[in-house]
């Protein structure tokens, strides 16, 4: 298709249009995008370089491609970018007013009570709280053949967040209900049909909605009125030193979109670590030497800067197989990114999952290479925003240190009871259509140690 401007720039601004096409009739580029987001961003920025434009989800959208489009939209020094709109039209029906949907005052508001929930004190008693539960849920690992890790850290983590976050002891049944919840509330932002047709992901998801608030507010009142030492409690307890406080609605908002981004996110993350440490043993063996050396069976909050090798592990996961993998904004105003201009009401997004394998940032992007985080090379230094699983600016994650925190916790754990490995030659298949996922849920042969 021949190549089109997205607008055209206001006279004597000496602003760029942004080239593109739409793509095809109705779907745009959608598929293109989502079955394989590495070729299609590649072939993107051949053809236009990084700042281009296409039809997404039935809409046109512009793809900012590197770190110095990144920079420009997340530090938002010119307040045009809005993440609210941006997210709404993605999982706005089923995270509502969730803290990433919020925008500037009010997202400062929000963002200034919650921090309480995830200061240190906080953190040391989440800690503390998931350690045990942490040792009970890989007691029932079985090794075997074709243990299935997505699907059992998917599990571990949802038992987690509703310990550390809930304060609340699930049967199976019931765990696997919210958690299902949870699965379909996200895979429909993502959904090709946008409205509720039985069966299909974005009625799926409505449901789940429905689900998860009968869930949250049916525990509210005794979190409000017992109170505790669990995320919930703290949001229900959080004050301000003028005394603002977050409603029930507040509270249940939170709570939904908060589970749904600490348990989806560090699955991801763990799982995309236990691939790679198969696939490379020599990296495996390091980081349990480094979880033996220390010489005990549960990680304690002092030990977490001492598991520098594991540190090396987490980056080099975030950046191959990032758990977001983009980044939406809309412009509130007219403004520019790069030269190019881009009108009021453009939805933008950084494909933070391809930004990390431009060659011109990162050497060899597809090998696993840990040490390119370590202090005689810092790679991730060569511009501040070519690193950014987590975002950047006042939206950068707000739950960024419990997730390394959890992280590290369940990596000491788990490689101390266990090694594992995949086939030679095995290459997990990365389901990217919505969060990224292996599709067989990545098998290994899992052996008690």
């Amino acid at each position: 298709m021949a190549p089109s401007q997205l607008a055209a720039p206001p006279e004597g601004s000496e602003l760029k249009p942004v080239p593109g096409s739409p793509g095809l009739p109705v779907i745009g580029t959608t598929f293109e995008m989502m079955r394989d987001p590495f070729a299609y961003s590649r072939k993107r920025r051949e053809r236009f370089g990084s700042v281009s434009w296409s039809n997404v989800l039935f809409r046109p959208m512009v793809t900012l491609q590197g770190p110095e489009a990144a920079e420009t939209v997340l530090v938002n020094r010119d307040k045009a970018f809005a993440n609210g709109p941006a997210w709404t039209y993605f999982i706005g029906p089923f995270f509502h007013r969730g803290i990433m949907l919020l925008d500037f005052d009010e997202h400062l508001h929000h963002r200034r009570i919650m921090q309480q929930a995830f200061n240190k004190p906080r953190l040391r008693s989440y800690m503390q709280t998931m350690a045990p539960s942490i040792e009970h849920g890989i007691d029932g690992w079985r090794p075997r053949d074709g243990f299935k890790v997505y699907d059992h850290l998917k599990h571990l983590t949802l038992d987690l967040a509703m310990d550390v976050f809930m304060g609340v002891e699930l049967d199976r049944r019931e765990a696997d209900r919210i958690n299902g919840a949870f699965i379909d509330a996200v895979r429909a932002g993502t959904a090709y049909v946008r409205f509720p047709v039985p069966g299909l992901r974005w009625h799926k998801g409505l449901k789940a909605r429905k689900t998860l608030e009968k869930f949250f507010y049916q525990h509210l009142p005794a979190k409000r009125e017992k109170g505790g030492d669990d995320l919930f409690a703290a949001l229900c307890e959080a004050e301000t030193d003028d005394g603002a406080r977050f409603t029930d609605e507040d509270v249940v908002n939170h709570m939904i979109f908060v589970l749904m981004a600490a348990h989806d996110t560090s699955t991801i993350t763990m799982t995309t670590m236990a691939y790679y440490l198969a696939r490379n043993p020599e990296w495996q063996e390091r980081v349990r030497e480094e979880s033996q050396a220390l010489g005990k069976k549960v990680l304690e909050f002092e030990d977490l800067e001492k598991l520098t090798t594991l540190d090396l592990v987490i980056k080099e996961a975030l950046r191959l197989v990032s758990p977001v993998p983009a980044l939406p904004r809309r412009t509130v105003k007219d403004t520019e990114v790069l030269g190019f201009h881009i009108p009021k009401d453009t939805f933008v997004f950084l494909p933070t999952l391809t930004n990390h394998y431009l060659e011109e940032y990162w050497p060899d992007p597809e090998r696993f290479d840990p040490g390119r985080f370590a202090d005689d090379r810092r790679e991730d230094k060569v511009h501040h925003y070519a690193w950014e699983p987590f975002g950047g600016g006042v939206h950068k994650c707000i739950g960024l240190h419990f997730a390394g925190m959890q992280i590290k916790s369940v990596l000491h754990q788990v490689l101390q009871r266990y090694r594992w490995s995949v086939p030679e030659g095995y290459e997990w298949p990365l389901d990217t259509t919505s969060l990224p996922r292996p599709k067989d849920g990545l098998p290994v042969r899992l052996e008690q140690i």
